[in-house]
């Protein structure tokens, strides 16, 4: 790994929170373990996540779209595991970028797994993404919790998604284990899996398994997937209308407000707050590797 002390910070969007490594040469060997200790809430510095900061010219996984974004989101799970996407933390990254002197108020492009992602950091602090076009294959899934089942929406963020409407919230259970959902063959490689309740017209609450994570406070690709799939259950398709449509989508963390656009494109707005940095003792980061 290293022998110096490794600079980390720790940030948040709507307490969807994440240890933040800047590392722009990829010079950085973060294995599983390595991640999983870091976003360790007792032996570690704790998060729902990690966010790599890599110069997308220096990781393989980005060097082509280099010309498009100067910085490369490479985003872990808590568990070690390699995802997507995260849209809380492209706004968290965005924000990191800002503190750092990297950038000011504005425009900025990142890269991620799930494709470049645009961002505008606002004076008043809030940030918008955006973050692509929904894809919403016809196969859903059934999912099951303490004995109630619903219907499961199948929307694609670039990461999957299975949106579930229900009366209650609490019907959700307590989300630390993925609740089970049939066929299990939709989602090879696993499910962000959202319980949503009405608040209001165009308002709406959810709750969230995060794939890797449990539950978390928040989840800005799973705020997104929702919006879509409360849109569509409504009989609203920008698409069709040519009018833009709008949910305020409430999390456990604080509420992010979702647009989808006549051209398929979905802004996500919301907060990114960078709360602590220091460093990480190397000899502590060795033993994580044994």
């Amino acid at each position: 790994m290293t022998s110096a002390p490794v600079a980390f910070l720790k940030g948040h969007g709507t307490e969807n929170d994440f240890v933040i490594v800047p590392d722009p040469e990829n010079a950085l060997d973060l294995t599983p373990g390595v991640v999983t200790r870091l976003c360790d809430r007792r032996a570690g510095i704790g998060g729902d996540g990690l966010l790599h900061v890599v110069r997308s010219a220096a990781h393989p996984d980005a060097r082509d779209m280099a010309d498009e974004a100067e910085w490369f989101m490479d985003y872990r799970n808590a568990d070690g595991s390699v995802a997507e996407m995260c849209g809380n933390g492209v706004r968290v990254f965005a924000r990191y970028l800002q503190h750092a002197g990297h950038l000011t108020a504005g425009d900025v492009a990142v890269a991620t797994r799930g494709g470049v992602k645009l961002v505008h950091l606002a004076k008043n602090g809030d940030v918008t993404v955006s973050m692509g076009r929904a894809r919403l294959p016809e196969d859903g899934v059934t999912v099951t919790v303490d004995g109630r089942s619903w219907p499961a929406r199948n929307v694609n963020m670039g990461n999957p998604h299975a949106v579930a409407f229900v009366e209650d919230l609490d019907h959700a259970g307590d989300l630390f284990t993925e609740p089970p959902y049939t066929p299990a063959a939709v989602y090879p490689d696993g499910v962000n899996i959202e319980f949503v309740a009405d608040r209001g017209p165009r308002h709406v609450a959810m709750r969230v398994h995060e794939r890797g994570a449990a539950e978390t406070r928040s989840c800005g690709t799973g705020a997104c997937a929702v919006a879509v799939a409360a849109a569509r259950r409504d009989g609203a398709d920008p698409a069709e209308t040519g009018t833009p449509v709008t949910y305020t989508v409430d999390v456990l963390g604080g509420t992010l407000v979702i647009t989808e656009r006549p051209d398929g494109e979905i802004e996500m707005t919301g907060p990114a707050v960078i709360v602590a940095e220091g460093r990480i003792d190397p000899a502590w980061l060795s033993a994580a590797l044994v």
